[in-house]
């Protein structure tokens, strides 16, 4: 498992590229997700992941749809078309961000 400092520098980019690539998902099915697509390096947690989903729909990057499921409300997470124009560009500053740390700490790819 990653450290906590290491997942809270790219929660918002690993949240927006997730939603950009799905309709919508709830809070429990991102962290599903993200444990399931990282072989459980990356587990969230939802003191982290919440604030984060909060704070991005109020900054009008997400959109929210409450549906009733039995008796629980779910609460479904979209990306806006400003959000997903954010989510290309984080992604892209990620992978700028990756390559000038590889070359910064002399790293040699791994291989297979």
């Amino acid at each position: 498992m990653y450290s906590k400092e290491l997942v809270k520098g790219t929660l918002k980019t690993i949240i927006l590229k997730l939603l950009s690539d799905s309709d919508k998902m709830y809070g429990y099915e991102i962290t599903q997700k993200v444990k399931e697509l990282t072989g459980g390096k990356i587990q969230l947690t939802e003191g982290a992941l919440y604030p984060t989903l909060h704070a991005m729909e109020a900054q009008g990057i997400l959109t929210t749809d409450v549906v009733n499921v039995g008796n629980r409300i779910r609460k479904y997470y979209t990306v806006t078309s400003a959000g997903k124009k954010i989510a290309r560009d984080k992604v892209s500053e990620f992978s700028d961000f990756m390559d000038t740390m590889i070359f910064l700490l002399d790293l040699k790819p791994k291989m297979g």
